[in-house]
């Protein structure tokens, strides 16, 4: 498969770089000029773009009759991603979505509502952004930014287009979390002052990169997408992008701790933060393809004398805390235990005083998945979009936590402790470190609106 060269520059033309002009039908429209698009039965038409790993957790959400959507369009730059996908959903749906490799080409079919987005980190940002141009609403996995910058042109993205746009922070929907979270916000445990996030795992020795040819079916030219164009190494575009620099992942702050950031953010009801600390290296198979830190902790100051510590460990799986990945909040009176398995309530003796066990069967630290929080998160979307429920995490909530996963990576990158402005989260002590606010893009992708 070769890229549609000219479709991709046309879009980009008539867009202004994708953003700044596109007029299409559905961009401002009212909830009551949508309601007429979807017909009586609100039914809305999506599409999945990138179909690899985390494939698993759109399954259900889209093939569950009450969540009203037909799937007109499975997308990948991998002709073999497209072909797994289709066998897998044609068990669930009794009719076919299209194959298409193009992303433009998705995104202007004036039939389409909404897209899912689950390709590699430096696309999700700029798929975003330009699906929203085009007139779409937009379920972006995490981190639903590549840096800083992005965040923030998400947020604008949103405004400008009138969009639903829902990061995948799926705890955010585990009415658990909610249920706990509240009690944390109404005083349960008195003020709660720290949080500790944490991850764990036992992920082993990464292939060293060298040249190699595309595989087949690849289309190399677009999954690079918006980042720098380079000659292709081996494996790079199956997972092991996470691990070779910086031009397309986020490290596993980003690839993780983005979820649980989140979580500690959310209770601690805290927004930027003032001060970001990292203890970070790589300490395993010093030879390997793996080019960054895999053992990091940071400490993130917020006014009010509150605290977010991660604890991250990607190739040492010892259970610090009792599971995989979870957060912990302190506050005066108490102590609560949050993960995906559902919560534990402590008194400030430490004596357990309730617990509530989750329903959900959502994965903990293993590859892709997805599961009952993940459908619930993304049929919040759906009636998001159609009025009847508000987005239990807007993209404001998703970008503002991604950004503290881009504020460790900065201060390990730089090796310097930030100061941040607590109103926007921007850093004030350092040009060098605020160089990385931004990225560079491929020459006709840079963002313009």
């Amino acid at each position: 498969m070769t890229e549609n060269k000219n479709t991709r520059r046309e879009f980009i033309k008539s867009s202004a770089i994708g953003v700044a002009a596109l007029t299409l039908g559905g961009i401002g429209m009212s909830a009551k000029s949508y309601g007429r698009i979807f017909g009586a039965n609100d039914r809305l038409n999506v599409a999945v773009i990138g179909l690899g790993r985390r494939l698993g957790a759109f399954i259900d959400p889209i093939a569950q009759a009450k969540s009203n959507v037909e799937l007109i369009y499975l997308c990948d730059v991998m002709e073999s991603q497209m072909t797994k996908a289709a066998a897998t959903f044609a068990t669930k749906l009794n009719y076919q979505p299209k194959l298409e490799g193009d992303f433009f080409k998705v995104i202007v079919d004036k039939k389409l509502d909404a897209i899912i987005i689950a390709t590699p980190d430096h696309w999700h940002a700029p798929g975003t952004w330009l699906a929203a141009a085009a007139g779409k609403h937009v379920y972006v996995e995490k981190p639903c930014s590549h840096n800083p910058y992005e965040g923030e042109l998400l947020i604008k993205a949103q405004s400008k287009y009138g969009k639903i746009i829902q990061m995948g922070n799926q705890q955010r929907s585990a009415p658990e979390s909610i249920e706990i979270i509240n009690e944390i916000h109404n005083g349960i445990i008195g003020k709660a002052y720290q949080a500790t996030a944490f991850y764990s795992n036992s992920r082993g020795r990464v292939i060293n990169p060298q040249q190699a040819p595309v595989p087949a079916g690849l289309n190399w030219d677009l999954w690079q997408g918006p980042a720098p164009r380079k000659n292709y190494e081996h494996d790079t575009w199956d997972y092991n992008w996470h691990w070779y620099g910086w031009d397309y992942g986020t490290a596993e702050t980003g690839n993780n701790a983005t979820h649980e950031y989140d979580i500690a953010r959310w209770a601690l009801q805290v927004e930027y933060p003032e001060k970001v600390m990292v203890d970070a290296a790589k300490n395993h198979w010093m030879d390997d393809g793996w080019t960054m830190y895999d053992t990091m902790e940071a400490t993130i100051k917020f006014p009010g004398g509150k605290t977010i510590k991660w604890d991250g460990k990607s190739r040492n799986n010892y259970s610090t805390y009792g599971s995989g990945r979870g957060t912990i909040v302190y506050g005066t009176e108490g102590s609560v235990y949050i993960d995906r398995d559902g919560y534990k309530l402590f008194d400030r003796d430490g004596k357990l005083m309730r617990s509530r066990k989750a329903g959900s069967n959502e994965g903990g630290t293993q590859l892709g998945g997805g599961g009952d929080m993940s459908t619930i998160h993304i049929q919040n979307f759906f009636e998001a979009i159609r009025g009847k429920e508000k987005q239990n995490s807007t993209i404001e909530e998703g970008a503002t936590s991604t950004l503290l996963c881009h504020l460790s990576n900065i201060a390990y990158r730089t090796g310097e402790v930030l100061e941040c402005n607590p109103s926007n989260g921007h850093i004030i002590n350092s040009e060098n470190a605020m160089k990385l606010w931004n990225r560079e893009y491929e020459k006709g992708w840079e963002p313009n609106f």
